[in-house]
């Protein structure tokens, strides 16, 4: 089968490799669609460093390079073990539709023992760590209490983003916020990339109307209009001061940090108000330096968000089903096959930053060819 598969930064190749041959506890998937992750890019620009090497092998696979890359993913049931059954109780079919939660973990840490297997001593994920395969190849084999079946007349292009909407759930959710609160709640959002996007997206979900971006590209500006209350360009605004003029002066309760760029986060706690919440959601490609006066002299309150756990995945999957977060697929600015994953896709994302927020691709012509439906 073909794969795009991971050798160095810069290094993506597009080969034919062996199918991956599943477990016992494991389905095999067609993949429909699979979606370019900050993650992805930051490894082909300056990895690998999610990505295991020979002298850093994955704890959760024990692979190395190559792997096979992409963890958003989903597609329909190829080959299901008698009794296979979904992480929502559901008995899995050949040709049934179904989204992926990608990540591996031991099940059986202090951290999956508290229910935090996003923290797993041995976290992983299928299409970063190596194992069987990723979404950026024509089949993967998942483990069944992974998958979570999708309604037919539900398009597939568009359900590839529960995975990085469900990084945005979990960011909410570390902000340690009442649902009910968020409408009295005044938020930042810094980037207005897919995770920042899939942040609004989550934040209009519960109601949140006072929120604000700070974003460079006029691409995402454009975006995040309609899912805040303004839209900030950083290199032209003083965002920490145009916060507090919306605030009475006080600044915004909480700021959620989607860039992971130093100037970005100086705005984020500058514009916080004193006792304010900052998440950091975004990975950082150099170091996180701590602005301390701000820090300090505001006893501000400072949190990070990984990925998203069991719990969050199955919530962002239910609420998409229900139609909570229509209008997010404005985040898909490409579609492209597998063949021109490299050009098409990373190399655009490189590129052409300011026209792109979210690419996709597909191993099978016949979506393209069909409007982006979601047949196979």
């Amino acid at each position: 089968m073909k794969a795009a598969r991971f050798y160095d930064k810069f290094d993506i190749r597009i080969e034919n490799i062996d199918p991956p041959i599943p477990k016992e506890d494991e389905v095999l998937i067609d993949i429909a669609w699979g979606g370019i992750c900050g993650t992805d890019l930051h490894e082909y620009t300056v990895g690998p460093l999610v990505i295991p090497t020979k002298e850093r092998p994955s704890v959760s696979t024990g692979d190395s390079l190559p792997v096979t890359i992409g963890h958003e993913f989903n597609g329909r049931i190829a080959q299901a073990p008698e009794g296979a059954v979904s992480a929502d109780g559901t008995q899995l079919k050949v040709g049934m539709p179904v989204m992926c939660d990608p990540r591996l973990n031991c099940r059986s840490c202090f951290s999956c023992n508290a229910g935090s297997t996003n923290i797993c001593g041995k976290w992983g994920f299928l299409g970063l760590s190596g194992g069987s395969g990723g979404g950026f190849s024509e089949e993967v084999a998942v483990r069944a209490d992974m998958c979570y079946p999708l309604p037919e007349e539900l398009r597939l292009d568009h359900a590839v983003l529960i995975e990085p909407l469900a990084v945005g759930r979990r960011a909410v959710r570390q902000a340690d916020i009442a649902d009910e609160k968020f409408k009295d709640t005044s938020i930042l959002v810094v980037g207005g990339g897919p995770v920042g996007f899939s942040v609004l997206c989550n934040l209009k979900a519960l109601g949140a109307t006072q929120i604000y971006v700070s974003e460079p590209t006029a691409l995402r500006q454009k975006q995040c209009e309609g899912w805040c209350e303004k839209v900030f360009n950083p290199l032209e605004q003083k965002v920490p001061d145009e916060c507090r003029k919306l605030t009475g002066g006080k600044g915004v309760d909480l700021v959620f940090d989607c860039a992971g760029i130093t100037p970005g986060m100086k705005d984020g706690f500058d514009a916080l108000r004193p006792t304010g919440t900052y998440v950091n959601v975004a990975g950082w490609e150099t170091q996180f330096v701590l602005p301390m006066g701000l820090f300090m002299m505001k006893e501000l309150i400072l949190k990070t968000s990984l990925a998203y756990d069991d719990k969050d995945f199955a919530a962002v999957v239910k609420d998409f089903v229900a139609g909570k977060y229509a209008g997010a697929e404005s985040m898909i600015t490409a579609r492209v096959a597998l063949d021109d994953l490299v050009q098409q896709g990373f190399e655009a994302l490189v590129k052409h930053k300011d026209q792109h927020s979210k690419i996709i691709a597909t191993p099978r012509a016949e979506l393209l060819s069909q409007g982006n439906s979601n047949g196979l």
